[in-house]
């Protein structure tokens, strides 16, 4: 019987699956929240409210990136179930593909956003939960042409948001069909209450 991921293996996957499905939504949520503050009058509630979504958006952000890394580490160290065997060469390719650009965009993402932050003209400070301030980058604070820099930055924030969505899609379509098509453990092995179909 192969054998499932390793209990903390499992926990950091659902828990920063969880977190990214929130913070995406989150996100849309806040820049739309943004364009409002922006039309709204000073001393409009919406102004101070935009503001805390923004940090709560920034400290999930930073959580995501934390927990990402520590997840990559732990891989290193613990070698996952193989694939099926009867898997075509061609789907464990692509199944590796995705997971490299998901860890890729899970430490990018995260990155980007702090550097938007960090070349802001506002010079707003970072307060994680509340708790502690998140220093900028230091190496963008003396850029020259910041503002290009900014925005190039949100640029690719947004293409790595989207990029998200399109992974988590292909990600659970996979899922599903290894569980209901091709009827193997490569679901259940992430998720302990399946129960499992072979050996």
């Amino acid at each position: 019987m192969t054998a499932r991921y390793s209990t903390v293996a499992i926990a950091l996957h659902w828990l920063i699956a969880l977190l990214i499905i929130g913070q995406i939504a989150g996100g849309f949520y806040a820049e739309n929240l943004s364009h409002a503050a922006r039309a709204a009058p000073p001393g409009d509630p919406v102004r101070a409210q935009v503001q805390e979504v923004f940090q709560l958006h920034k400290s999930f952000g930073i959580t995501i990136l934390v927990l990402s890394l520590a997840r990559l580490f732990w891989r290193l160290g613990h070698k996952p179930p193989p694939l099926p065997a009867a898997m075509p060469g061609w789907e464990k390719l692509a199944a590796r593909s995705v997971h490299v650009l998901f860890y890729m965009l899970m430490i990018g993402a995260p990155l980007g956003g702090w550097a938007i932050v960090s070349t802001s003209s506002f010079n707003v400070p970072t307060v994680i939960f509340g708790l502690f301030e998140l220093p900028h980058l230091p190496f963008l604070s003396g850029l020259e042409q910041k503002e290009d820099v900014h925005e190039l930055f949100e640029e690719m924030h947004t293409l790595a948001a989207f990029s998200i969505i399109g992974l988590l899609v292909l990600h659970v379509a996979a899922a599903i069909k290894h569980h209901f098509v091709n009827r193997d453990d490569v679901l259940a092995n992430m998720a302990p209450i399946l129960r499992r179909k072979a050996g």
